[in-house]
């Protein structure tokens, strides 16, 4: 009757401006079938750091965060402030 958890990223959608919807889920299992599940979200925008993020979401900002998309970025906040 062991209880586990586990992490997986459920979900990563990139938006226009280039930031990173990421869906965390947390799994918790009773002796392997799923009990029940929750979730985080969290966005990764243009010029985060992304030391801390799973690779699969690395990999997207390599492509997308492109210095262009990055600097437009930064001047459409700044222009929202």
């Amino acid at each position: 009757m062991a209880i586990t958890e586990r992490t997986i990223i459920g979900s990563r959608e990139v938006l226009p401006d280039g930031q990173i919807q990421v869906r965390t889920d947390s799994i918790y299992e009773k002796d392997g079938i799923e009990i029940s599940r929750s979730y985080h979200r969290h966005v990764v925008s243009p010029g985060d750091d992304l030391d801390r993020e799973d690779e699969s979401v690395r990999r997207i900002a390599r492509v997308e965060h492109t210095p262009a998309k990055i600097a437009a970025f930064k001047l459409s906040r700044e222009k929202q402030t």
